[in-house]
């Protein structure tokens, strides 16, 4: 039985499009710790880093996805709140990373102006462990709503990291003691809003990013998500399924593995017809490791068969690199096979 989403209240995914050949993972089983379905998950995380996550079946999985519907009214409320109010919450008045972002302006044909925006919230904020910059009456009145969706994706990251210290070969528990919660980190929940346009390839390759941090839950509404092919380039399209989110590994876990796993390059354009016209809305918690983290190869198990480099490597902790990496300042994009392919920016985009 699929679970009760909002998909059905959007146009349905355009047919003939190139799709992405995204396996699906059942987080019931890996909370029965299946081996087939921990083998899958671990292939998944190195050959294309893009998975669904299938929440049916666990009780945490269907309450995150019961809280991720209650967020996608949220956000549509927040993005349809004033311009002026929004603004009094900019990034520039409040941090460097998190607050409200203005990331484009378009003008449509009847003359009115539309923005592609996201907001920010950071993890810690939610779930109390600093003082909460300000933030709109709309994101206190769900305050809690927020926290526990935090804390539940953070559950199921921490169970995938269980997962990935198994494959690997690690003692358990390498993983998860760089992503604590009750440390401050980058872990954050995003809302994001992308106005209707028209496809323009110039303006989806400034898109084309990999993620910062250690593992990204995503839920899409509706498509636009495209993820490049590791062994063809070709862009393919990422369809929406209901009852699933799409989850992807980010640049953290190819630094800590030395290039075993895959953080690969997507992008976000205008959906295709019937889709196109409306707003586009996703919800984002991204996960990473805590500031104080040095981002470097981590010894054991399977890490310790990959090659060996012979260039030195800069080093930096985890909250330089999420800073550095968020206004560009450092190019290249870590691949599975521990590269560094220039061709691509950096900012972490929409997804």
């Amino acid at each position: 039985m699929v679970l009760q989403t909002s998909h059905g209240q959007y146009p349905p995914f355009a047919e003939g499009l190139p799709t992405a050949p995204l396996v699906s993972i059942s987080l019931r089983k890996l909370e029965a710790n299946d081996d087939g379905e921990s083998h899958s998950f671990f292939t998944a995380s190195k050959e294309l880093g893009f998975f669904y996550l299938d929440m049916e079946g666990s009780a945490l999985g269907e309450k995150i996805v019961a809280q991720a519907e209650q967020l996608h009214a949220v956000q549509k409320q927040f993005h349809a709140l004033p311009n002026e109010e929004k603004e009094r919450f900019l990034r520039e008045k409040l941090d460097p990373f998190f607050g409200y972002r203005i990331l484009g302006t378009r003008e449509m044909e009847d003359g009115t102006v539309v923005r592609n925006e996201n907001y920010n919230m950071r993890k810690d904020d939610l779930i109390g462990n600093c003082k909460p910059l300000p933030c709109p009456d709309l994101i206190r009145q769900n305050w809690q709503l927020l926290g526990d969706y935090a804390r539940n994706c953070r559950a199921a990251i921490d169970l995938m990291f269980t997962h990935l210290e198994k494959n690997l070969e690690l003692p358990i528990g390498t993983l998860a003691k760089l992503h604590r919660i009750e440390e401050r980190s980058g872990d954050h929940v995003r809302f994001n809003k992308s106005a209707p346009g028209k496809f323009d390839e110039q303006k989806a390759r400034l898109g084309e990013h990999t993620d910062f941090g250690s593992l990204t839950i995503l839920f899409n509404w509706m498509g636009g998500l495209q993820i490049r092919m590791p062994e063809t380039n070709e862009w393919v399209y990422v369809r929406p399924v209901p009852g699933s989110a799409v989850v992807n590994l980010g640049d953290a876990l190819v630094k800590f593995t030395a290039g075993l796993l895959r953080s690969n390059v997507h992008r976000v354009v205008p959906p295709m017809p019937p889709q196109d016209g409306r707003d586009r809305h996703s919800l984002v918690f991204f996960s990473r490791p805590e500031d104080a983290v040095v981002l470097r190869r981590l010894k054991g198990g399977l890490i310790d068969k990959q090659p060996q480099t012979q260039k030195e490597e800069m080093e930096l902790t985890s909250e330089e690199w999420i800073l550095r990496r968020s206004v560009g300042d450092l190019k290249g994009v870590y691949t599975h096979k521990g590269g560094l392919e220039l061709r691509f920016p950096l900012v972490e985009g929409k997804a």
